[in-house]
This record gives structure tokens, C-alpha cells and sequence, in this order.
């Protein structure tokens, strides 16, 4: 994958911060000098970010992982839709449905009755409804597909979630914290970079800007989906990642002394009389 350029962050647009009196001061690290008002990101940070990011999801893509993007805003989600579509990855572009992660069960049900009306479309007792019930139907199916279409084919939750603009989508920030779920994210100079997990500090409102780094991390993954196809034709086996079961592990070290002798338990600690 070819490393971002400083000249093309810059041609597009990518160090231009918010307003000085908008900015968050977690950004401070991220930023380099103020101009006429506004905060101007420090360009070098934003490369290393974009290449550590990169590695990240290109790695998480070999492994056969998913990635869900997340922009809804409205300079974002037409570049987001076609840049995503390419590598087959999940997004969502319209409104962020509450609980689209920690409430995943209702949202794959969602998804189901959209497969269903698929498959009473095409049945023979589709063809006996009145006009008025079929198009309700297609009305409903058409409403399914613009907000859940997209992620159709996820059917587990994702392995990590990337974000355009932490303000605007911060339901879905806080939903994936909650889990756990690894989130990279564009952060501009009025969000806190320490909500995610791989800020990626530029410019968030300009949709080059978002092509851009999008565009990277797009290159990234289908670099990591290139080598997986490779090893698969190689017969070469992904080694499989290291899961701490901590709850298992107590519960093994409590059960220890259950299965050993009686002469060899751990002694009980004297209780003091009163």
C-alpha cells in the first residue's frame, strides 16, 4: 500500500481545524499553529496516524474480519457508500439505528424480515394480494433497504467500527466502547481523540478530506483481503488469535483447590473469636 503523501493532505484540505473557540483541548498534541482563528492540525501527526490505522485494519481484513463505517453526515455518506461498497465492508450512511450494536439481536431480526418480503415476492401467494397490501409491502421493503441494506450481509458484530466525525456519531462511539469494539475515527479539532481508539486527526467536514483518508483505509483492507486470498491458495493457515477467557480463568482457579486432596488445600485462615 502506498503511504499518503503530506502533499496530498494538504491538497485536500485535510489541516484545516474548527474555529479556536470551538476546539477541544485533547487536540492540543494534534495541532500545529493557530491561523486567522482557526486551529491548522499538524499534517506529520496526521500521516503517522493514517499509517498506523492503515496497518491495523489492513491486519484486520487478513484475518477476515469486518469493519463497519459509520458516516451520516451529509458530505460523507455518498463517498463513504462507494469507496466501502468496493471491499464489500458494512456501513451504514443513513440514520445510525440506537442499539445497532448493543442491541444487535433486534437489528438481525430487521434484517430477516427483509429476506422474508424478498422471498414473499417472489411466491405464488404474493401474486393473490390486493394492490393496496402489495404496495405497502414495497413500501416497506424499500424503507428496510435504505437503512439496513447495507449491513445485510453482517451477521455477527463487527470486529471494529470507523467513524467520520465523533461528535455527529457519538451513539455509535459510545455504543462500541461499551462492547469493547476497537474504533478508528477522523477527529477534527473540537472532538477528544481519546474516546477512540486510532484517531485519525484532519479535517471532517470536507468531503476530500474524507475521501481521502477513507479512500486509505479502503486500500489498506483490500490489501489485507489479497494476501488472505493468497494464503488461502497457498493452503496457508492464519495463525489464530490469542482470546484471554478471564472469567474462565477464575473460575479454574477457584475450582483448584475443589479437586485437590484434603492434606494438600489450602489452609483456612483462623477466625478470631470475640
Amino acid at each position: 500500500m502506498t503511504q499518503v503523501t503530506f502533499e496530498e493532505l494538504l491538497d485536500a484540505g485535510c489541516h484545516f481545524g474548527h474555529l479556536k473557540r470551538k476546539w477541544n483541548p485533547a487536540m492540543a498534541p494534534y495541532i500545529f499553529m493557530e491561523r486567522n482563528g482557526i486551529h491548522i492540525i499538524d499534517l506529520y501527526k496526521t500521516q503517522a496516524k493514517i499509517d498506523e490505522a492503515a496497518a491495523a485494519v489492513s491486519q484486520l481484513a487478513k484475518s477476515g474480519k469486518k469493519i463497519l463505517f459509520v458516516a451520516t453526515k451529509k458530505q460523507a455518506k455518498d463517498v463513504v457508500s462507494e469507496l466501502v461498497t468496493k471491499v464489500n465492508m458494512p456501513y451504514v450512511t443513513e440514520r445510525w439505528p440506537g442499539g445497532m450494536l448493543t442491541n444487535f439481536t433486534t437489528i438481525r431480526k430487521a434484517v430477516r424480515k427483509m429476506s422474508n418480503i424478498d422471498k414473499l415476492m417472489v411466491s405464488e401467494s404474493y401474486k393473490s394480494l390486493s394492490k393496496r397490501e402489495k404496495l405497502q409491502i414495497e413500501r416497506e421493503r424499500e424503507k428496510l433497504e435504505k437503512n439496513l441494506g447495507s449491513i445485510s450481509d453482517l451477521s455477527r458484530l463487527p470486529s471494529a467500527v470507523f467513524v467520520v466525525d465523533i461528535m455527529k456519531e457519538h451513539i455509535a462511539v459510545a455504543e462500541a466502547r461499551k462492547l469493547n469494539i476497537p474504533v478508528f475515527a477522523i477527529v477534527d479539532t473540537n472532538t477528544n481523540p481519546n474516546l477512540v481508539d486510532f484517531p485519525i486527526p484532519a479535517n471532517d467536514d470536507a468531503s476530500k478530506s474524507i475521501a481521502l483518508i477513507v479512500g486509505k483505509m479502503v486500500d489498506a483492507i483490500e490489501e489485507g483481503l489479497n494476501e488472505r486470498k493468497l494464503n488461502k491458495e497457498n493452503n496457508v493457515e492464519e495463525p489464530e488469535e490469542v482470546v484471554e477467557e478471564v472469567a474462565e480463568d477464575t473460575e479454574e482457579e477457584e475450582n483448584k483447590d475443589e479437586r485437590r486432596p484434603r492434606a494438600n488445600r489450602r489452609p483456612r485462615k483462623p477466625v478470631a473469636k470475640k
